[in-house]
């Protein structure tokens, strides 16, 4: 069908009348205080959406005139062109209109923020190079077996992550459960990339403001690092105070319990992150399409520049010397391969839908083996490139404040929001800098925000999603930090393992490793090895099992520095990551309760294929066994 602006404009322009009213409401927007960095920035950004809109590459743009093509039942807003047929005789979901199209929106999703600020600092922390032992042993019987696993399962099936449990019906509420924490996970992921859009539009200045301490929002404590009586002291450093006071706010905040006002200028940045995200689903293919094109390559290209220029300034070797030296020792502690293994688990993207949602638009024949190794292997390979990067600067800093290096590394928000702004400070032409290191910042998050949520959704569920998004405002509070520390703590740890372990149980036990082996011979003309069946019926899962009973016995009470959440909180958190994680067994009681027969008649039809059902009215059940056959071995 075709979707025609002069319809959907109006919806929009409605919507959006709406959403400003809420939003000045919320915010007590001054308008008149905008500045002109800040609308110059604007300019740039409205320039690229519409190069967006005006340029299909796509067929579809001969519809009829002012009508953009889409799916009457796809889940993704990404679905791409032509129709494409299922052996069974039945009329598939569009597909994709060029393979590179696939794989760049797969490698966008999975090479993330957490590459450049996770990976580098965990290598440097665990050993160095000894680290890389256990993350790629834990990459190999776990992290491609897994993508591999969901890959090939929306490829078959065509559906979204809750379309995809026809093969079993009883399990569709780990669909939901992924649904959900995509959501959630959302609402603070879009609020990461405001903080970097805000610190873009701060770079278009030709002195960055976190260069001085004789601005309105430094403290007595502003200064750089100092060494005091040989022993190395880390003083508030201009840009902390600045992330802390100048962007956040977070002193005008007592907790969790006292938000304080809204910060308007964060609300600004996140309503243009939204709208930009909307604007880049819109119209499906014709402006995804364009924009993983820039948002999936601009991190290479931005990451090479820097490390070219990281590589030259006077301490890097050091740095790098440090992030690459190993310690083989470290490997006898049990906290480094758990913490490989965590980050196995986050870093490919297994369990949040998208990679199924993605796969389900290939061409049926896609061979979806050699994406899952290529995808997989380029995401790895990013988080070690991105390595040398992160710790040439850090080099840099330990060298030019006469500190040790462990002083300056660190990871997560404080190295992408202090460190590197204080290294990039330091550098001639730092304006330029700074916004060639945001623009990377952007991409990466845009990338990956494109394709959490929206993928498992209908086009109605997207609209209502964006518009809901208003609920991220109190993120940007002057105590939105403590909320988004909550969310960040709780949205997608246990709950995401639990769902990916729901998930490789219903495939390997309950659908049949053996089927599943059947079906990806029928799609790619070869059965998978026995490497791949054994990984899938018994290592995965049981690593899985591993990592959700490691999560809730080191689980630990969120905090913020020395600010500890109230009870309240970590109530309200649990019952968030309880909220995803119960949609496995509701939906089970409640597909249990609505089919008909007996007990023993329902259960056939809840763990039988939608499209064998007709052989449980015939009374042909399927057996398990745990014999040497059922094994698939």
């Amino acid at each position: 069908m075709y979707f025609c602006p002069n319809q959907s404009t109006n919806i929009f322009i409605l919507k959006s009348s709406v959403f400003l009213v809420m939003f000045a409401t919320l915010t007590q927007f001054p308008y008149q205080k905008i500045k002109k960095r800040f609308n110059l920035a604007f300019f740039f950004l409205t320039l690229l959406s519409r190069l967006f809109s005006f340029f299909p590459d796509d067929p579809r743009h001969f519809a009829p005139k002012g009508c953009a093509t889409l799916h009457a039942n796809g889940d993704s807003p990404l679905a791409p062109a032509p129709t494409q047929t299922h052996p069974s005789g039945e009329e598939e979901r569009e597909t994709w209109g060029k393979k590179i199209d696939f794989l760049l929106s797969v490698i966008g999703f999975a090479v993330d923020l957490a590459n450049v600020w996770r990976f580098p600092y965990l290598c440097y922390k665990n050993g160095g190079g000894a680290f890389l032992v256990p993350y790629l042993f834990f990459m190999v019987i776990a992290g491609m077996p897994l993508f591999y696993m969901e890959l090939a399962l929306g490829q078959y099936n065509r559906e979204g992550a809750a379309g995809v449990w026809k093969i079993c019906p009883i399990f569709k509420g780990v669909g939901f459960t992924v649904i959900l924490i995509s959501l959630y996970v959302g609402f603070y992921y879009n609020v990461i990339i405001s903080w970097a859009l805000f610190y873009l539009f701060s770079s278009f200045t030709s002195e960055l403001p976190w260069v001085h301490c004789n601005n309105t929002w430094n403290s007595p404590n502003c200064s750089d690092w100092a060494d005091n009586s040989s022993v190395v002291v880390m003083v508030l450093t201009k840009t902390f105070i600045f992330l802390r006071r100048g962007v956040l706010h977070i002193q005008d905040s007592n907790g969790i319990d006292d938000l304080g006002r809204p910060r308007w200028q964060l609300t600004s940045c996140l309503g243009v992150v939204i709208v930009l995200l909307y604007f880049s689903l819109w119209k499906g293919v014709k402006t995804s399409g364009k924009v993983v094109w820039i948002t999936a390559t601009m991190p290479y290209v931005v990451l090479t520049v820097l490390l070219l220029r990281g590589v030259t300034l006077p301490g890097a070797i050091d740095g790098i010397k440090a992030y690459l030296s190993v310690d083989f020792l470290r490997l006898c502690d049990a906290k480094v391969w758990i913490e490989a293994a965590t980050q196995i688990c986050f870093s490919l993207g297994v369990g949040f839908g998208v990679l199924i949602a993605f796969s389900s638009y290939n061409k049926f024949s896609n061979n979806c083996y050699r994406d899952a190794i290529i995808t997989s292997s380029i995401n790895s390979l990013t988080s070690f490139f991105s390595g040398f990067v992160v710790f040439s600067f850090l080099g840099y800093m330990s060298h030019k404040h006469n500190v040790a290096l462990d002083k300056v590394a660190r990871d997560g928000a404080g190295l992408v929001f202090v460190i590197y702004p204080e290294a990039i400070a330091t550098l001639p032409g730092s304006s330029v800098w700074a916004v060639i290191f945001f623009i990377m910042l952007l991409t990466l998050g845009i990338d990956s925000a494109v394709s959490i949520h929206p993928s498992t959704s209908t086009r109605p569920q997207i609209d209502t999603y964006y518009f809901s998004q208003v609920t991220c405002v109190f993120m940007d509070y002057n105590g939105g930090m403590y909320v988004f520390t909550l969310l960040d703590h709780f949205a997608a740890g246990t709950s995401i393992l639990f769902g990916v372990l729901i998930e490789a149980i219903g495939i390997a036990w309950f659908y049949g490793v053996d089927r599943f082996s059947d079906d990806i011979e029928e799609m790619i003309g070869q059965r998978p090895g026995m490497y791949w069946r054994l990984c899938w019926k018994f290592v995965s899962p049981c690593f899985l099992l591993f990592m959700v009973c490691v999560s809730f016995a080191t689980f630990n009470p969120p905090n913020y520095g020395s600010y500890t959440f109230p009870p309240w909180a970590n109530m309200v958190g649990w019952c968030l990551a309880m909220s995803s994680m119960a949609m496995v067994p509701l939906y089970a009681i409640y597909k249990l309760c609505t089919l008909p027969g007996k007990f023993c008649d329902r259960l056939a039809y809840a763990i039988t294929p939608e499209t064998e059902h007709h052989l449980v009215d015939n009374g042909e059940v399927r057996q398990y066994t745990v014999s040497a056959d059922a094994t698939m071995i």
